[in-house]
């Protein structure tokens, strides 16, 4: 991967050279990690508009919020911190 790219997505994703379709995916998966009761069907109808099947929406979805519970347990646990 693109170190360059990594490193402009951890500032400000919303200024990272990503093309409108990885936008659209990844202000998907911002809300639903900031809040997911707050995601509509609208979204789901912007990520199709941006090309996204069925299945890929489902897919995303479930990365997303598979590495959301992953890291709130590890934070949870205290993994990585200093004791």
């Amino acid at each position: 991967m693109d170190k360059g790219l990594v490193e402009a997505l951890e500032r400000d994703y919303t200024k990272a050279p990503i093309t409108p379709e990885e936008r659209v995916m990844a202000d998907y998966v911002v809300k639903l990690t900031r809040d997911a009761t707050q995601v509509t069907k609208e979204d789901h109808q912007k990520l199709r508009g941006a090309g996204f099947e069925d299945q890929t929406i489902l897919q995303i979805t479930l990365i997303a919020s598979w590495f959301n519970y992953i890291n709130r347990v590890a934070d949870a646990l205290g993994v990585g911190r200093e004791p």
